[in-house]
């Protein structure tokens, strides 16, 4: 059986592993920060009917250009927004990646603080850019001081602040992204995957005026409650969506992909109706779990990362044999936890009061 050994593959990427998660089917999965909540049936039936006139047309090629997607995306975020200062792909990993092929690359650096989303140094790895971790305080909270202070140590040509930060939950306030924008002279990303959940903080997409080097990444697959249709995009000046025109795949997404989030953006009040709840259940589950001794980080996202585990291992396979899955990320003494239904909460709430004081212990 042939190996990667036996391959000749880049040199940095040796010894590197895939990103993955389990896809247990478990009752209770809140492992990949998903909305868990189901969508509306009458949103179903407007999508359902979408893709039905879209896959009559499938023997073309799809709009290259995504046109009447990108209007429905400006439109939702609002701020003056135009469609030529949107972009998509097939998840905001996608826009992530095209953003390294056009601005990274050998010889160039990518800078983030850490922990934060484990896919960033994988994707520096395939585009062969650099990668610059630098570690975040004890309680994981940028301040303007200290990422200012990074950047004009490193000078990255590319750096990405997460906020709010996965895998922490931490807030990312504007004092910080004005900061991280004057210290240095490369392209910065603000990675929003989780903004829709911060009911304190506007999104960044505010202050896109006359900085064309700031660039706002967003998805579908959280708030909008909508992971297995693959949707990312992206605002920026129009030149930066130009230079993504430059590496993208012709036709990159599909007629179907284009049809389904276009309809979703119609009904996007539907489709965030749930965000209140899993705020809810979010601050619920931060409750329960500090009253049971555990030390849980502010989140603005739709997750808790909590601390106080003994053995956190043990205590994650504890919970996956009564069919609870969360996430072991390997930060010692602690468990990323995703906000659910009431339900569910309840049943994680249970579960972890039952193992005792510390959690499981091998």
């Amino acid at each position: 059986m042939t190996s990667l050994s036996d391959l000749p593959l880049r040199a940095n990427l040796v010894g590197k592993q895939p990103y993955g998660a389990p896809q247990d089917p478990v009752p209770v999965s809140l492992n990949v920060n998903e909305n868990t909540h189901p969508i509306p049936e009458a949103v179903v039936e407007d999508i359902v009917a979408s893709l039905a006139r879209a896959v009559r047309g499938v023997n073309r090629y799809p709009d290259r250009e995504f046109s009447e997607l990108r209007e429905s995306l400006a439109g939702y975020l609002g701020h003056g927004l135009v469609a030529e200062q949107l972009w998509a792909a097939n998840g905001s990993n996608e826009v992530l990646q095209q953003i390294l092929q056009a601005f990274g690359g050998p010889g160039r650096t990518l800078l983030s603080f850490t922990p934060t989303y484990s896919m960033y140094p994988l994707l520096a790895s395939g585009t062969d850019t650099g990668w610059i971790a630098v570690p975040r305080p004890d309680d994981y909270a940028l301040t303007p001081e200290l990422v200012a202070e990074a950047l004009r140590a490193h000078g990255p040509d590319i750096a990405i602040l997460c906020g709010p930060n996965n895998p922490t939950g931490t807030p990312l306030d504007r004092e910080v992204i004005l900061a991280a924008y004057e210290a240095f002279d490369g392209i910065l990303i603000v990675d929003e995957a989780y903004q829709e959940f911060d009911a304190e903080r506007e999104s960044a997409v505010t202050l896109l005026p006359g900085r064309h080097r700031l660039l706002v990444s967003r998805t579908m697959s959280k708030a909008f409650a909508f992971a297995g249709v693959r949707l990312g995009y992206l605002a920026a000046d129009p030149a930066v969506i130009d230079a993504l025109r430059l590496v993208r795949l012709p036709y990159h997404l599909s007629a179907l992909t284009q049809a389904a989030a276009t309809a979703a953006i119609r009904h996007s009040g539907e489709m965030l109706a749930t965000v209140a709840d899993i705020r809810a259940q979010r601050d619920r589950l931060a409750v329960a779990l500090t009253e049971l001794g555990y030390r849980v980080h502010p989140s603005g996202a739709n997750f808790l990362l909590v601390g106080g585990f003994a053995e956190p291992t043990a205590t994650f396979e504890a919970l996956r044999r009564r069919g609870i899955l969360i996430r072991n990320l390997g930060i010692p003494g602690h468990l990323r936890i995703t906000a659910g239904t009431e339900a569910e909460t309840t049943a994680v709430i249970e579960a972890v009061a039952a193992l005792g004081p510390g959690g499981a212990r091998g």
